[in-house]
């Protein structure tokens, strides 16, 4: 496991993000990232590969370093990437294990993971989906700390997931969603993107014409001019009618 943080103590975090390979989470959900850390809020990222080998990048050491400035350009105060095999992970016992321990190491409130299968791109992604849940389920558990190298109990009180699709189909409309506004981190999402060099040369500007199009058709629909979204199994609620329904509302013309 690799820890790119400053600080690799045991401080808690506000909002922990997974992603199957590092870029996912700034592709998906970077402008969210990059808000919250302008708010005060301690934010990190858990990468469950290095992602490699591609077809341009020279090796891992190359990936964690643009990874690591990435994680800069937002402001995201952690950055684990797990020994897990890209293009070969899985849904299993042992890597449910070490995704649950990073959880109980930085106690997040809230945690973003992906949102299901990216039909004609990595098989990761769903498998990512799948070892979220179940190390949120793990994380909590008790009386199995051998398991866990004495790491206490954590609960993770919010699990929400983004959705990761440049050219695939909408989310499905039985879930329930909700739009934030990232108009203000846009541009530095994309800076954190384009860190990726190996990944997003030249050849591949198209990549940032996609999600430039994709947030600003979400946050349209919410009345932002940016948007990312998300998905949660859980109805939103509220004791305040008002409040809930004016804090979305788009600014005067």
């Amino acid at each position: 496991m690799s820890d790119t943080s400053e600080n690799k103590g045991i401080d808690t975090l506000d909002v922990l993000a997974v992603g199957a390979h590092p870029d996912d989470v700034e592709i998906a959900c970077g402008g969210t990232l990059a808000s919250l850390a302008d708010q005060g809020y301690r934010v990190g990222i858990v990468d469950l590969t290095d992602g490699e080998p591609t077809p341009l990048s020279p090796g891992p050491h190359v990936r964690l370093q643009e990874a690591h400035k990435a994680a800069q350009i937002l402001g995201v105060a952690v950055r684990v990437t797990l020994d897990l095999p890209n293009r070969k992970l899985f849904d299993t016992y042992e890597n449910r294990l070490a995704l649950a321990k990073v959880l109980r190491r930085y106690r997040p409130a809230i945690v973003i993971g992906p949102g299901g299968a990216t039909p004609m791109a990595s098989p990761d992604h769903y498998q990512a989906t799948l070892l979220t849940d179940a190390a949120i389920f793990y994380s909590r558990l008790t009386k199995w700390d051998d398991e866990f190298d004495g790491l206490p109990p954590h609960r993770v009180l919010h699990h929400v997931q983004y959705w990761l699709a440049l050219r695939g189909p909408d989310p499905p409309v039985n879930v329930p969603s909700f739009v934030v506004d990232v108009s203000s981190t846009f541009e530095r999402k994309l800076e954190a993107i384009r860190a990726y060099e190996t990944q997003f040369p030249p050849e591949k500007s198209f990549v940032f014409d996609a999600v430039a199009a994709i947030n600003r058709s979400i946050g349209l629909r919410a009345g932002f001019q940016y948007g990312e979204l998300f998905l949660t199994h859980r109805l939103p609620g509220t004791d305040d009618l008002v409040a809930f329904c004016m804090h979305g509302k788009p600014p005067r013309p």
